[in-house]
């Protein structure tokens, strides 16, 4: 009888490993034949777009079954419109990623009419980049200094997209309530490649964006003098950036100087890669650790390095840390915020 029971348990456990290694061998070829989808929240040729197309160039030898990557542009409200999609239509298959402003996760926070996804139940990806904004201006503004600038008579037009725009939206607004600064955000273009237009057209004087955006998309610009970075909003200065002015050592009280390290938060989770809710915890590890193998692929480097592209890259284990640390913020900071980042009317 004893005999018997042991016989039947070692058939029991035979046939567990057996199930385990199908259902893993299963889970390992789900990505065979298939197609990766990559959903952009802004238009093309912007740094959103070309942070996407360079990952997706890589990211598939890295995931078992090595799927066909694609890249689609969903435009919208800031990438609102993308945001939303991915937390609410995309399915939790692992099949599709969404790339959008991290600043949307501070939007929720704040209330923002249209935030139709919840940050604490979102599946994050990583960021490949730890972004560091930058407010340039065009030759033909007339400022070329940031003393010009504080001593401006009128507003400075910069371009933006939507509040929740973290670099060309949200930073310029943090250092006009941080540090009394004269400027005014122009909301309702598409992404940053609409807005270099509209600095190149003279449309408006300049921009808040990231200096990896920048040096990715504006290199003749900057070469050539045409544009001018006047600002930096970092903890401390970008290497590259040595000669330009850092934000925090102009703020004259406590809450600009708080504002801005929330700003800091904010940057680092700029450049946000999410998925659909609820999707399979182990096809989302596989994912996380493609795009970080990715970001750091030899080849991935390379072409950054060409294309001007930095690689500073988070987790997603990380960026859950820091979307905790947005939703622990005393309520009465939140509502200061929420005055400075969502404009009335």
């Amino acid at each position: 009888m004893r005999r018997r029971i042991l016989c039947l348990n070692l058939l029991v456990v035979v046939w567990g490993l057996f199930a385990a290694d199908k259902l893993l061998a299963a889970e390992e070829n789900f990505y065979q034949g298939k197609t990766l989808r990559f959903v952009v929240g802004f238009s093309p040729g912007g740094g959103f777009d070309a942070f996407t197309r360079l990952i997706g160039r890589h990211i598939g030898k890295h995931i078992p079954g090595n799927p066909t990557v694609v890249v689609e542009n969903m435009t919208g409200a800031g990438s609102l419109v993308a945001a939303n999609y991915i937390y609410n239509k995309a399915k939790p298959d692992g099949l599709t990623v969404g790339t959008f402003n991290g600043g949307l996760v501070v939007q929720q926070i704040l209330g923002r009419k249209g935030v139709e996804f919840d940050a604490r139940k979102s599946e994050w990806l990583g960021v490949p980049v730890q972004a560091s904004s930058v407010c340039a201006l065009r030759k033909g503004s007339g400022i070329g200094s940031l003393e010009q600038w504080f001593a401006a008579k009128e507003p400075v037009k910069l371009g933006g997209s939507a509040p929740g725009a973290v670099s060309t939206d949200d930073m310029p607004r943090i250092l006009k309530a941080a540090l009394n600064f004269p400027l005014v955000v122009v909301d309702g273009y598409k992404g940053t490649a609409d807005i270099r237009l509209a600095v190149e057209s003279g449309e408006v004087a300049g921009v808040c964006n990231t200096w990896e955006s920048f040096k990715a998309t504006w290199p003749r610009e900057i070469q050539s003098g045409a544009i001018k970075m006047l600002l930096q909003m970092l903890p401390k200065k970008h290497p590259e950036l040595t000669e330009v002015p850092n934000a925090i050592d102009y703020a004259k009280s406590e809450e600009g100087r708080k504002m801005i390290r929330v700003a800091y938060d904010m940057n680092a989770i700029l450049w946000l890669y999410a998925l659909p809710p609820a999707m399979p915890k182990d096809r989302l590890q596989q994912l996380r650790r493609a795009f970080m193998n990715t970001l750091r692929d030899p080849a991935y480097l390379a072409e950054a390095k060409k294309a001007n592209v930095d690689t500073d890259p988070l987790g997603g284990e990380e960026v859950e840390k820091i979307v905790g640390r947005f939703f622990a913020l005393e309520s009465d900071f939140v509502q200061r915020l929420k005055t400075i980042l969502i404009p009335s009317g």
